[in-house]
């Protein structure tokens, strides 16, 4: 039995956040129905990196496996009732949409607790319900900016570089999936339902929990350097450098024993933590100028050896073939009805008395409409009037 079976969650998020929280909820075997307009959600008509799919595009594809599609028109009278219907079946309710929308909807938590009083309703937002930017666009790149974090690496004078993956939005998901485990869990104690508010500011800022308290608690301010180093509050040498012909990640080393490894009794001088803050300018640029002297496989075998924190740095197709990445088996492969052989990273924690497998790859649009309304007692000739009438779209089936 998988630790979410007999769980039942409407997926109604759009984009990253929402859709990637619940499927983690259903990687546990929860039975996710991902309740989308009869058009599809936004995701499926979205070319991530100009990634086309045949019918599901690469980012949906990667946050919808193991649910099923309802197609129905939300906004429809008939639709609003059929959704109701689900939320008396379901025991947990998810939504990013930006405030005011939900209520607008008819699906808010106060209306929605009225139908199921148990019913735990997690809404993820991009700054919060209300405040003076409650109505700003939640998007990842803007919330990074906000965030402070992007002073604490680069240079001096030169733009803030942000994280090249949607950094804040995984933040937020996993902050959602655990207030949504942490309100189940709950509610099997008390037999209480909640409202659980997620908002991306909050998670990128509680992720930043010893960086931001080094500046509240030890009155640090962050420092960008003129050289390599790639966060204002660990010690020089820290960051990517570049080798004879690539580059190296290096962390925490000693300078003592980077002299003697890279024989530069420059390095000698500098006692690590005496010196690693105030002199990490002087230290980065002669451990930068060391390593470009000789080759990657060079640096990481020689410096392996001497016991210093060293590794290597990939693009994806050199992760992919990585022989720890393998032997964890971090990524799965299955079969998809209309894109094939589909490659995506796996579980990012496994139960052994429960393993995650995958159930169901992403659905096409529609996919589980009749299914699902089935299960709520409609007969097929009512199911067939919804969609004709355009309240739902039902997937063709073979």
């Amino acid at each position: 039995m998988k630790v979410l079976e007999g769980i039942r969650v409407l997926d109604l998020s759009i984009a990253m956040s929402g859709p990637f929280a619940a499927m983690k909820l259903a990687d546990l075997g929860a039975d996710v129905i991902k309740v989308e307009p009869t058009t599809g959600e936004w995701q499926r008509h979205a070319a991530a990196g100009g990634a086309q799919g045949n019918e599901v595009n690469a980012s949906f594809l990667s946050l919808n496996r193991n649910k099923r599609s309802l197609s129905v028109d939300l906004k429809s009278p008939e639709g609003s009732r059929l959704v109701r219907e689900l939320v008396a079946t379901a025991d947990v309710f998810l939504q990013n949409y930006r405030p005011g929308v939900a209520q607008r909807l008819g699906v808010d938590y106060e209306t929605l607790r009225a139908i199921k009083p148990d019913l735990v309703y997690v809404s993820v937002s991009g700054y919060g319900e209300s405040g003076p930017y409650a109505k700003r666009p939640g998007q990842d790149l803007l919330l990074q900016a906000m965030s402070g974090a992007l002073f604490s690496a680069g240079e001096p004078g030169a733009a803030p570089l942000a994280a090249p993956f949607f950094l804040v939005d995984a933040f937020a998901a996993y902050s959602a999936f655990e207030g949504a485990l942490a309100a189940l869990f709950h509610r099997q104690r008390t037999g209480q339902g909640q409202l659980v508010e997620v908002n991306m500011l909050d998670a990128i800022i509680a992720a930043q929990m010893q960086e931001i308290t080094v500046r509240t608690v030890g009155g640090v301010r962050q420092s960008r350097s003129e050289h390599i180093h790639a966060h204002s509050y660990i010690r020089a040498p820290y960051g990517i450098y570049p080798t004879r012909d690539g580059h190296v990640a290096l962390s925490f080393a000693e300078p003592a024993t980077l002299a003697e490894v890279m024989g530069d009794p420059r390095l000698a001088g500098y006692e690590a933590e005496r010196d690693g803050f105030t002199e990490r300018d002087a230290i980065s640029a002669l451990v930068e100028e060391n390593l470009r002297r000789e080759t990657t496989g060079h640096w990481l075998e020689t410096l392996e050896a001497a016991g210093v924190w060293c590794g290597p740095v990939y693009d994806y197709d050199q992760l992919l073939t990585d022989p720890q990445v393998v032997h964890n088996g971090s990524f799965l492969t299955y079969e998809h009805p209309t894109e094939g052989t589909v490659t995506t990273p796996g579980f990012p924690f496994r139960l052994a008395a429960s393993p995650q497998t995958v159930e169901r790859p992403a659905p096409v649009n529609g996919q589980h409409s009749r299914e699902v309304l089935s299960e709520l007692g409609l007969p097929d000739d009512a199911i067939g009037r919804l969609a004709e009438d355009g309240v739902v779209f039902c997937a063709p089936t073979e």
